[in-house]
């Protein structure tokens, strides 16, 4: 049983999941800082929840292609190691290949899966948005970075919520680039197999 309110606050701490005690402490710290009320609306709202948006995204694609990727190293070990096994009874024997090939099709499925949806990819393009919308955040709560020649927080907020929105644009180009080119890519390689040869 916590014996002192510090205990308290600690066992609370633990007990939250991390995104909400990530936003209440940074809530506090918006509600802190000299801007307009409205002003400090727009920094939850627009950086805030992009960047929650972003990390919850980040963590889900991780967990998606690390769960594939292993799924096809362990299959990709296992599958061998079966096939090599030399035994004479003919129902284990069928078993083990039955089990072989059934191993062998979730490593292919899984591969295919992680090259389609490019989770990896995916993950480090959402894990980089993320860390510079942090770093742009805790710079301005800290007037520091390019935000340290400044007096207040209000004079500078301009100038944070345009580089949150630079951020955020080059998010999204980056993200209709990447779908833009994996559209072409068939479409190119269809066009190389039409060219006859020379």
């Amino acid at each position: 049983m916590p014996e002192n309110a510090l205990e308290i606050k600690n066992l609370e701490k633990t007990s939250k999941p991390y995104r909400d005690q990530f936003k209440q402490e940074i809530c506090t710290l918006i509600e802190q800082i000299d801007l307009s009320d409205l002003q400090k609306q727009f920094m939850k709202a627009r950086w805030l929840e992009q960047l929650l948006w972003l990390e919850g995204r980040a963590q889900t694609t991780r967990n998606q292609y690390y769960f594939l990727r292993l799924l096809t190293i362990i299959g990709g070990v296992i599958v061998p190691a079966l096939v090599s096994l030399n035994i004479n009874a003919n129902d284990v024997q069928v078993v083990v290949g039955w089990l072989a090939f059934g191993l062998s099709q979730v490593v292919a499925i899984s591969a295919a899966v992680e090259e389609f949806f490019h989770y990896g990819e995916r993950y480090r393009h959402y894990r980089n948005t993320a860390e510079a919308m942090k770093i742009e955040g805790w710079q301005f709560l800290q007037l520091s970075g390019s935000y340290r020649h400044a007096q207040n927080h209000a004079e500078v907020y301009p100038d944070f919520a345009q580089r949150v929105e630079n951020i955020i644009q080059r998010d999204v180009e980056g993200y209709f680039s990447q779908v833009v080119q994996e559209k072409e890519k068939p479409k190119q390689q269809a066009e190389i197999a039409k060219t006859p040869p020379q």
